[in-house]
């Protein structure tokens, strides 16, 4: 479930994703947010453009904005290399001295590196970068910026798909993490969102499904796990599908969430109090609910709606309802903090169809709703109530007619998502889209938990390779490809 591709450049080059099918459509704005005095806010990868629609709002920040870009890319080649590879071994579960010494060797080299690449950046991009780590993203934004609008467009980046507001410490670095990784070679902010997957992102597991078979992979589907099989020794040697079936195997890559790998398909009084512990009580909250819609006609929004009558720019990259400061961003939240979902919602919508001819019949369009914040548990209903799911979904719809008049009749039908579908449909625990929170306790060596950052777990055989991984979550591919290569390393090891 995404928002938009930002692919790894190793990732896609590796597996000739393009070879196998990968598509991908360039958006171009790539993001559209209207405004209710009827202005408006195009941004996207052409820097004349994005200067030109933020003088609209600020001459002070039309200047800043290359500025601000350019700093956020040197940090994304800063960060790079540490997407790109595993961190270093876990000190627990090693035997002897010397593997808990070359260990604290290697954690130290980690940060050794990280702080020499900071320290190459020149001393105030350093102390910016620091301070885009640790702070919240508020106060990146209002450091850069006077415009709300612009601020709150680029804000939804640090919330997104999590149950924090702007001002939570450490959202600047969820920034920072939504606008890392390369698609084609591309680089910039809005580069990195700037994609539709031809045919929808299950495209994606197309092409990654059709390079594994070319590699002589069999891939079985419509097989449910329910337990992996572990030994008396504790290592993992295969896993039990639903049907009964027994399939063997050395290594076992598991690309579920965390919780449900270790609380659900892991075997009870396998695993240590501690480790069950920390995975059990780790974050996986969620505020997001995702609708699919299926429309008779684009949303004609009356802030350009004489300025690009019909198809338009405002129609092609993700448009933002709801967030006009962040101020708003928070008020939302807030709601879903006492229980309740938001009042007025947080939404971006994306209309793939735009470009990707192949999902929806002429004349006709698919529309997909990123919505924040929901509780999992709401106070005042429940979302397994057909009236309260409609309720809020007919909420959603009447905030666009407030910049889309006329978008409710549009309708021909939708599917809805909330925190409990996605965890109960998808897999995903507490509905939360990476695998579990994005906070500062829990990336790089803290993730998944503390001690087993390196893909390995607790139980030899049985390796993380999914978003509750580093370095988290977003279509990059990263958390897979790194977990891989340690797979190859423990095999080629064994071989020795």
């Amino acid at each position: 479930m995404s928002r938009s591709s930002y692919c790894s450049i190793e990732f896609v080059r590796e597996l000739e994703l393009a070879r196998h099918g990968l598509k991908l459509l360039k958006r171009n704005p790539s993001s559209f947010t209207p405004c209710s005095d009827g202005r408006y806010l195009l941004l996207g990868p052409d820097n004349e453009l994005n200067h030109s629609e933020i003088s609209k709002f600020s001459k002070r920040d039309a200047d800043a904005y290359s500025r601000y870009e350019s700093q956020l890319e040197r940090f994304c080649k800063l960060m790079d290399p540490l997407l790109d590879s595993p961190p270093p071994e876990s000190l627990q579960g090693t035997s002897s001295f010397q593997d808990r010494f070359k260990n604290k060797v290697h954690i130290s080299a980690f940060w050794t590196c990280l702080l020499h690449q900071a320290a190459s950046l020149g001393q105030k991009d350093m102390v910016d970068f620091m301070d885009l780590l640790l702070s919240p993203a508020s106060k990146v934004l209002n450091n850069w910026f006077e415009t709300d609008v612009l601020k709150a467009t680029l804000a939804t980046d640090a919330v997104i798909g999590s149950t924090a507001n702007v001002c939570t410490p450490g959202s600047g670095y969820v920034l920072l993490h939504h606008v890392m990784g390369e698609t084609n070679g591309d680089r910039g902010i809005w580069s990195v969102h700037a994609r539709y997957v031809e045919g929808g992102m299950g495209s994606v597991s197309m092409a990654i499904g059709h390079a594994a078979k070319e590699a002589g992979a069999h891939i079985v589907t419509s097989a449910e796990v329910s337990q992996l099989v572990v030994e008396d020794s504790g290592k993992v040697n295969g896993v039990l599908l639903a049907d009964g079936t027994r399939v063997h195997s050395s290594s076992i890559l598991s690309n579920a969430t965390p919780y449900k790998t270790f609380m659900e398909f892991v075997p009870k009084n396998v695993l240590s109090d501690d480790f069950t512990r920390s995975i059990k009580y780790s974050d996986y909250s969620s505020g997001t609910t995702k609708i699919n819609l299926a429309v008779d006609k684009l949303p004609e929004f009356h802030c350009c709606k004489s300025i690009y009558p019909g198809s338009g720019p405002q129609h092609t990259g993700t448009i933002h309802i709801g967030s006009e400061s962040m101020e708003e961003i928070d008020s939302a939240c807030l709601d879903a903090v006492n229980g309740l979902p938001s009042r007025r919602p947080v939404i971006e919508m994306t209309i793939p169809s735009v470009l990707d001819k192949t999902i929806s019949p002429p004349g006709k369009h698919v529309i997909n709703l990123f919505i924040q914040y929901t509780p999992y548990k709401p106070l005042d209903g429940s979302w397994g109530d057909p009236s309260y799911r409609e309720s809020f979904a007919q909420r959603c719809f009447t905030l666009i007619d407030e910049y889309a008049p006329g978008f409710s009749s549009s309708i021909i039908g939708y599917d809805m998502l909330t925190p409990p579908d996605l965890e109960r449909e998808i897999g995903l625990t507490g509905g939360n889209i990476f695998h579990g929170a994005m906070g500062l306790d829990s990336i790089f060596l803290m993730r998944p938990v503390k001690g087993w950052s390196s893909y390995r777990t607790p139980l030899p055989g049985l390796y993380l390779c999914g978003s509750g991984a580093h370095p988290g979550g977003g279509v990059m591919g990263a958390p897979g490809r790194n977990a891989a290569q340690i797979v190859l390393q423990d095999f080629k090891k064994k071989l020795n």
